[in-house]
């Protein structure tokens, strides 16, 4: 018979898989490809980078002196580039240039053979990960920064190289995290900033290092996030692992699709936190700054916790 603690992880990972499933399941019925663009809408295209499918959302508005910053957004497990599209439309409209590497794990435009791949090393058992585990995500990210800011314009697109952020889902948030330096070898000085939603950090709790990021980092999660939001909020978990300046946001009922475009609870309260953490920390907003003063203001009802550390 299971005891309980082994129960829990195995739920857990049940939790993730079938919402994988779900997700894929919702891009498959529109060919996880976004809605027809509105007026205001940002361009979107699908572009190949280095024998990768990247999908992009180029900026809405004047470009900055310097370039649009830049943020590249890494898909979860099994999941797809678009999957998320709700959060990557709105940076774009934002004016942030918005790429998304298609992970060889990952499923949508009506395929679902990422469902059939089972992970490099099993979730339950995050202490058997290390910095080779999911390295093929590594070298996606990198192939797509190194396109990007290898001149002073991308796509048509001028981009400030001093001005990049990560943001993942799940595994994603995995990469995110990793890239800015949760393992070392994979840390990469370009990134500046880290948005990490519902991500499966656990493994570097014994071997990483979520402590010397140097960079601002976001977490997001839910209350209804059984598999993961739990490792990053107790004590001694990756918040708390995490150096400062740093965040963390919990809405209430959110589940771990609830950063996909297949559950649309809370995405305004999503966009609204991620964009003032983007605009404060990634574009230099500082009269007010933007995350400082929504963290200052009343609580919404929906968001049960919002911890802050700016130093």
């Amino acid at each position: 018979m299971l005891n309980k603690p082994r129960m829990m992880r195995l739920v857990r990972i049940l939790v993730v898989v079938m919402a994988g499933i779900f997700a894929t399941l919702s891009s498959s019925f529109s060919g996880g490809q976004p809605a027809p663009a509105k007026e205001d809408s940002p361009e979107f295209s699908y572009i190949d980078v280095a024998g990768h499918q990247v999908a992009m959302w180029k900026p809405v508005g004047a470009a900055p002196a310097a370039g649009y910053p830049l943020i590249v957004f890494s898909h979860g497990f099994t999941l797809c580039e678009t999957g998320s599209k709700f959060m990557t439309e709105a940076w774009a409209k934002a004016g942030y240039m918005v790429l998304a590497p298609h992970h060889k794990d990952g499923s949508c435009r009506g395929k679902l053979l990422g469902k059939l791949k089972l992970p490099e090393e099993t979730f339950r058992n995050p202490e058997d990960w290390d910095d080779t585990t999911y390295r093929e995500r590594h070298d996606d990210m990198e192939a797509v920064l190194d396109a990007a800011l290898k001149e002073k314009s991308f796509e048509g697109v001028p981009i400030d190289a001093s001005r990049v952020g990560l943001a993942g889902h799940s595994l994603g948030g995995y990469t995110a995290l990793a890239l800015a330096g949760a393992w070392p070898s994979w840390k990469d000085p370009r990134v500046k900033v880290v948005l990490a939603v519902s991500p499966y950090c656990s493994p570097f709790f014994k071997t990483g290092d979520l402590g010397h990021l140097g960079v601002p980092v976001m977490y997001q999660g839910g209350t209804s996030d059984v598999a993961v939001t739990p490792t990053v909020a107790r004590q001694g978990g990756g918040y708390d692992r995490t150096g400062p300046p740093k965040c963390f946001v919990e809405f209430s009922m959110a589940g771990h699709l609830s950063w996909t475009s297949s559950n649309p609870l809370h995405h305004d309260l999503m966009e609204r936190y991620a964009l003032a953490f983007f605009d404060q920390y990634l574009k230099g907003v500082t009269s007010p700054a933007p995350l400082a003063e929504l963290v200052k203001a009343p609580r919404p009802s929906s968001v049960k916790r919002c911890d802050y550390a700016d130093k």
